[in-house]
């Protein structure tokens, strides 16, 4: 019989125990109530309660939590109903409130996403949705985070995973895509095709220019060496000119000698095949008075 009594007693003490002494683990925080009324928060360590007039209400988690949201059907500005599939990122701040102000902080947060990404994507156009993710992820962020102020959380990002459009608009998107590429390829190829077809004739030009250059310097050159070889040419003759005019003088010459040395001079430039030599009218009297001392001559010879 006193064993029997000291075993009961034993359960009763280990029961006792259970129900007083808590371990709260790290990042968690456990509610306590006491006769159905909210007591206090129990932080991470070794908590006391008081058994049959304590019971821990809920245990919360500290953590940063994620939650996706059920893919969404959507209808966009221009009546074109997409998926959308996001996931919303969001931390309990006041344990009491996140229990006490509403049934289920999950449900209250996927819920009031839905309603959220609607409202906002239901003011834009398919286009607009692909490329305003950012936008609409900090629009729904906001929403989510003023609403859930109240349940004692805090959202800090919302990321949309995939927007999903219906088949036959995902095809015509791809054909447009494709289309698009082409043109982009085309443009390219023909904007080649102009460069190429300018350096070409830049080149062209170019190798016209030099090689009028290089004939103009040709032409300048061979015409600055003739006329060097024509001013050496009358320098000589000058040269000789007054070679024979110093001897002439020397001599001291009568008129008559000075005509016929003339003469002779004429003769010998009349002598080439292309020259021509004019007399003018007034030497023809000294040309006959030359062929009158001519005729002297001979008749002394």
């Amino acid at each position: 019989m006193g064993v029997w009594f000291f075993l009961i007693l034993l359960v009763i003490v280990v029961i006792i125990a259970v129900k007083t002494i808590k371990i709260v683990k790290q990042s968690e925080v456990y509610i306590i109530e006491r006769l159905g009324k909210f007591h206090k928060v129990a932080d991470a360590g070794l908590t006391i309660i008081i058994p049959f007039l304590d019971q821990v209400r809920s245990v919360v988690s500290l953590k940063q939590q994620t939650m996706d949201i059920p893919p969404q059907g959507v209808i966009t500005k221009d009546n074109v109903t997409i998926t959308i599939d996001n996931v919303v990122f969001y931390k309990v701040t006041d344990p009491a409130k996140a229990v006490y102000e509403i049934q289920s902080l999950k449900k209250g947060i996927e819920y009031l996403a839905i309603t959220t990404i609607r409202d906002i994507v239901g003011k834009m156009d398919l286009d607009e949705t692909f490329s305003s993710r950012d936008s609409i992820n900090a629009q729904l962020r906001m929403v989510l985070d003023e609403a859930t102020d109240q349940w004692g959380c805090k959202v800090d990002r919302v990321e949309i995973k995939d927007i999903s459009p219906p088949v036959d608009i995902k095809d015509a998107m791809e054909k447009q895509m494709n289309a698009e590429r082409n043109k982009r390829a085309l443009i390219l190829q023909a904007e080649g095709e102009k460069q190429s077809a300018i350096t070409i004739a830049e080149g062209r030009k170019e190798a016209v220019i030099l090689e009028a250059d290089a004939d103009r310097e040709s032409r300048i050159r061979r015409a600055t060496g003739e006329a060097e070889a024509i001013v050496k040419v009358a320098d000589a003759k000058a040269k000789e000119i007054q070679m024979v005019y110093d001897s002439m003088k020397r001599a001291d010459p009568t008129d008559k000698m000075v005509q016929l040395k003339s003469l002779e001079a004429l003769q010998a430039i009349a002598d080439g095949a292309a020259n021509k030599v004019f007399i003018p009218f007034e030497a023809t009297g000294t040309l006959s008075s030359l062929g009158a001392v001519k005729e002297i001559f001979t008749e002394k010879k």
